[in-house]
């Protein structure tokens, strides 16, 4: 089940006993667990029927107590444990001489809990009896981390589903300078709503307006100029980043210029150009631009150029050098294109 199922469901008071959500991308685990936190029981009911523990600050059996008692003048009791990955499970064994109290409940969960574990920022061992037993008598979903050639969908999605249009470019440009933390990217998205008129197409200039990226001086524009061995437009841009440090720190530029020349050694390894955006995982709009860093810098210079981005992300950290990130972003540029 995906993760609009799951809340279609809780919306239609459709509840399961227990709720494993696991996975890299914490952006659904939060969406379901804060619909349940917030939607299930009425205000009413929550002082009495709802319990919400942190891993770190609780244990297994402050949990099960909570899961067996029975709802106070409502239907249904939430238990919630929030950050489970940091809980400690106990062992995941039954024996006769020992009987596992975790899977004891999870075998014959009470109807009327509602038991949720949001483990965050990993799997949950699928092998484990307490997977299986969840599985059997309740319901799984893993929140998996989204592709980054995948996520300007995801933002035309999200965008659309709130009545906005955007454009290609856009989306584009936001996922490359976002990345694939989808938590970051609804909360810039959100505070772009608030200023763009519902219904109105987002632009270019709305992200510049609202976000801070510069339409002319930001790293996607550097990236063409690389492409394109232009000098002077590379020290334009880079002039406007040490002009405008916060808007342009430099470990989000060795960041993004680290994952585009990845993806241009990538293009070399590549012997059908024609399926060039599918091949190396970026978006089509911005496949242009590998396929013309891949001819401009071979083989050999574009591995040299990621020893280079390497070399200067520890200097922009203090390793062998008290320089500026200015002028280390100028010496990356100048070692880049001679």
């Amino acid at each position: 089940m995906t993760a609009a199922d799951i809340l279609k469901d809780l919306k239609n008071r459709k509840f399961k006993p227990l709720y494993l959500l696991h996975g890299e991308e914490p952006f659904y685990i939060d969406q379901v667990s804060n619909y349940v936190e917030h939607q299930v029981l009425s205000d009413a009911e929550k002082g009495f029927n709802q319990t919400v523990f942190y891993g770190k600050d609780t244990d297994l059996m402050s949990v099960l107590n909570a899961s067996k008692r029975y709802p106070m003048m409502a239907d249904y009791q939430v238990v919630l444990v929030k950050e489970a990955q940091d809980m400690k499970w106990g062992k995941d064994d039954d024996d006769k001489k020992s009987i596992n109290p975790l899977l004891a409940y999870l075998e014959n969960p009470l109807p009327s809990t509602i038991l949720v574990f949001c483990y965050k920022y990993g799997k949950f061992d699928k092998r484990k009896k307490t997977y299986k037993a969840i599985e059997k008598n309740g319901l799984i979903f893993e929140s998996a981390t989204l592709y980054d050639n995948k996520v300007p969908g995801w933002i035309e999605s999200y965008i659309t589903g709130k009545g906005y249009r955007i454009n290609q470019q856009a989306s584009a440009m936001l996922a490359e300078y976002l990345g694939n933390d989808l938590s970051k990217i609804a909360n810039e998205l959100e505070k772009l709503m608030l200023n763009v008129s519902q219904g109105q197409e987002i632009t270019l200039e709305h992200i510049q307006n609202n976000i801070g990226i510069s339409k002319e001086y930001n790293v996607f524009e550097l990236q063409t100029a690389l492409c394109q061995k232009n000098a002077f437009k590379v020290n334009q841009i880079v002039n406007y980043f040490e002009a405008n440090p916060k808007a342009n720190p430099i470990v989000l530029v060795l960041g993004n210029l680290n994952n585009f020349f990845s993806k241009v050694l990538a293009c070399h390894y590549v012997k059908d150009r024609s399926n060039l955006a599918k091949e190396i995982g970026v978006n089509p709009y911005f496949a242009k631009d590998y396929e013309l860093a891949a001819r401009s810098y071979d083989y050999g210079k574009t591995i040299s150029i990621i020893g280079y981005l390497r070399e200067y992300d520890l200097k922009s950290k203090g390793v062998d050098s008290n320089a500026e990130d200015g002028a280390l972003l100028k010496e990356l540029m100048f070692k880049i294109l001679h």
